[in-house]
């Protein structure tokens, strides 16, 4: 058997499988402690086609194709070869995030709740007015703006898809990972924008951008990491770019940051496939 993919929702994962099988491509499932759910393709004669169906299947996974396949086969339930056991939907929702995902969420939610209530987070967190203060002893506040948002919906939409990302990023790649994207794809864009704007920025939308254009680009060039996003959202990044550079959007928007978080996020995609395709070749 040859591993296929990987994926955090059972359910899915099953209905995958229901519609591989429908293909003839046979397959079977198990769950590590984790709740992960992996994805065995019996046939390794045929894992090419199996790896077109894993790229159609990230870039539509709710396509009523796969639940169709799973009624025809009269039980939704996922079904495991071994380890198999079912999950409450609270077991579920915790799955979806991590600390590294969790502490930055609730920093967010921490820094927005004090400002609202009055406390000078601006002053506290912000870009410094001059970039050498960096080198002295407030070189944190090339990150901590990140932590600032400056409406509810700012707020909101930005933490969804961080929550979104981050949990999906960390889950499968580990807190490390998710731990290096965020500080890199906060400050260099934080520096970005500083250099485009001046210091009066905030919010995590450069590391959102940047976990979009990984996730995209990871599930592109190697779909069994398990991670993707239907090509639809890597349109929407660029529309949302184009839109806020010419200036259409109605509000300020921190496009340096934007556009330093996406080629982040895409060129650490490249780096971590060119490191697997290299490992794999010095065995």
């Amino acid at each position: 058997m040859k591993a296929l993919l990987v994926l955090d929702e059972p359910r899915r994962a099953q209905a995958f499988v229901d519609y591989l099988s429908e293909l003839g491509l046979h397959c079977e499932l198990t769950q590590d402690d984790d709740g992960n759910v992996h994805i065995w393709l019996v046939d390794e004669s045929r894992f090419e086609q199996a790896q077109r169906e894993v790229k159609r299947f990230l870039a539509e996974p709710f396509h009523p194709r796969y639940q169709e396949a799973s009624w025809k086969r009269g039980d939704s339930h996922a079904r495991f070869t071994d380890g198999a056991r079912q999950t409450g939907w609270i077991s579920d929702l915790l799955r979806q995030t991590g600390p590294v995902n969790l502490l930055v969420l609730l920093a967010c939610l921490l820094v927005y709740g004090l400002s609202w209530l009055g406390l000078p987070m601006f002053g506290v967190l912000s870009f410094p007015p001059r970039a050498e203060w960096l080198l002295g002893t407030e070189f944190w506040r090339a990150f901590t703006p990140a932590l600032m948002h400056f409406s509810l919906m700012h707020l909101v939409f930005n933490l969804f898809w961080w929550w979104y990302l981050g949990g999906m990023v960390e889950r499968r790649l580990g807190s490390g990972k998710l731990l290096v994207l965020l500080l890199v794809a906060a400050v260099l864009p934080n520096l970005l924008q500083f250099w485009a704007s001046g210091p009066r920025f905030g919010g995590l939308s450069g590391v959102v951008y940047a976990l979009l254009a990984y996730v995209w680009f990871s599930g592109r060039l190697n779909p069994a990491r398990g991670m993707g996003l239907p090509d639809g959202m890597a349109v929407f990044m660029l529309v949302w770019l184009v839109l806020g550079f010419a200036d259409l959007l109605g509000t300020p928007v921190a496009n340096m940051a934007h556009l330093g978080g996406a080629l982040i996020g895409l060129l650490q995609a490249w780096l971590d496939n060119r490191r697997r395709v290299t490992d794999k070749g010095r065995w």
